[in-house]
């Protein structure tokens, strides 16, 4: 195996399996619950890539991710 394939294989296990894990916790949430998560996170991935990994842009993309998500979920 060469060096990036190494570096690269255990990031992409542990994010494979936190997600699969936390599957699990959204058994008991409502449907308008499960997709505020949904949008937090996806709002925390954008936040990551538009600031290059920065935490500030993480935190902000995943905080902007939920509240619109909420407002959304409102109005349905």
């Amino acid at each position: 195996m060469n060096k990036i394939n190494t570096t690269t294989r255990l990031p992409v296990t542990v994010v494979t399996l936190v997600l699969a894990l936390s599957l699990g916790a959204c058994a008991g949430m409502s449907n308008r619950e499960r997709n505020v998560a949904v949008g937090t996170a996806v709002g925390g991935v954008v936040g990551a890539v538009v600031t290059g990994g920065s935490t500030v842009g993480t935190v902000g993309g995943a905080v902007v991710g939920g509240v619109v998500t909420n407002e959304v979920q409102k109005k349905k």
